[in-house]
C-alpha cells in the first residue's frame, strides 16, 4: 500500500492506495509543531482505524509547501512505516515539462496536480487549485506547464474582511441564496463568493484568449472548490483527490 502526504499552508491532506484505489483520506494541521513521533503515532492510529495495518505499506510520497514540518514528518515515516519517502523536488520524474523562464519557482504542489490533470482528463488543460491561495495552472496538449496564475485565497480574503475592518464580523463561508443582499453577514457572503466567480470566469476566459486554446478543459480541486465549480459551467471538472492522484502516479513513474 502506498501512503501519499500532501503538505499545505494549512493542512497536510493524507491518504492510503491500495494500487490504484484511494482507501480513505484524513487532515492534520500543518501549523500544529509536531515531533516525529507524535506524527507517526498519529498516521498509524489513523490507519487502524480505518481498517489498514501500518505494516502494509510498503511505499510513501510527499509533496510540501511547508520547509519546516519536513524533519519530523519524513523521520515519522521513516520510523513508523519502515519506508524511506519519496519527496517530490529536483530529479523526481514527473511526465510534465516545466516550460517557465526558472522552473524551480513552480510549487511541487502545482507540478503535481499538473500531473494529475494532464494524465486524467488529457490537453491543454487548466488546473484550478482552491487552495491557501487560489492558482491557475495551464498545461498544453504536449504536457509543457507553459503558465501559472496565483489569487488570495478564498479563506484569506475572508479573513481580510473581518481582520481588517472594524465591524465586520466572521462569517461562514458559503453560497447566499442572491447576489441581493440585504444584511451584513449575506453582503460579505455574496461579495466573497460571487467575486470568486466572477473571478475563475474572467481568468479562464483570459487564459482561452490569449493561449489560443478554446477547447481548453478546465478542472478544479481543493476543499472551497467545490462551492465555485457548481456555480459555474466554465469548470468542465471538480476532483478533491487531484493532488492525492498526482503523488500516485509520480510515485509509480519513478518505482
Amino acid at each position: 500500500m502506498l501512503l501519499v502526504l500532501d503538505v499545505g499552508n494549512t493542512n497536510i491532506t493524507c491518504g492510503v492506495y491500495d494500487n490504484d484505489k484511494l482507501m480513505y483520506t484524513f487532515r492534520l494541521m500543518s501549523k500544529t509543531p509536531r515531533t516525529s513521533d507524535e506524527f507517526g503515532i498519529t498516521l498509524c492510529d489513523l490507519a487502524q482505524r480505518n481498517g489498514v495495518d501500518p505494516k502494509q505499506i510498503d511505499g510513501a510520497i510527499i509533496v510540501s509547501v511547508v520547509p519546516d514540518v519536513m524533519h519530523s514528518l519524513v523521520s515519522s515515516v521513516k520510523k513508523y512505516m519502515k519506508v524511506t519517502p519519496l519527496v517530490v523536488g529536483p530529479g523526481v520524474k514527473t511526465g510534465i515539462n516545466i516550460d517557465t523562464p526558472n522552473p524551480k519557482e513552480i510549487g511541487p504542489d502545482r507540478i503535481v496536480d499538473a500531473v494529475a490533470a494532464y494524465e486524467l482528463y488529457g490537453g491543454p488543460i487548466l488546473v484550478l487549485d482552491y487552495g491557501t491561495a487560489t492558482t491557475y495552472d495551464l498545461v498544453t496538449e504536449d504536457g509543457r506547464f507553459v503558465a501559472g496564475i496565483t489569487a488570495p485565497g478564498i479563506r484569506i480574503s475572508a479573513q481580510a474582511l473581518w481582520t481588517g475592518t472594524a465591524k465586520l464580523p466572521e462569517i461562514e463561508i458559503e453560497m447566499p441564496k442572491s447576489i441581493l443582499a440585504t444584511d451584513t453577514i449575506w453582503s460579505m457572503q455574496a461579495g466573497l463568493m460571487y467575486g470568486q466567480i466572477g473571478q475563475a470566469e474572467y481568468i479562464i476566459n483570459q487564459v482561452k484568449k490569449e493561449s489560443g486554446y478554446k477547447d481548453l478543459k478546465v478542472v478544479a480541486t481543493g476543499g472551497l472548490g467545490k462551492i465555485v465549480s457548481n456555480e459555474t459551467d466554465m469548470i468542465d471538472e471538480y476532483n478533491s483527490d487531484l493532488t492525492l492522484e498526482g503523488l500516485r502516479l509520480i510515485y509509480a513513474k519513478n518505482r
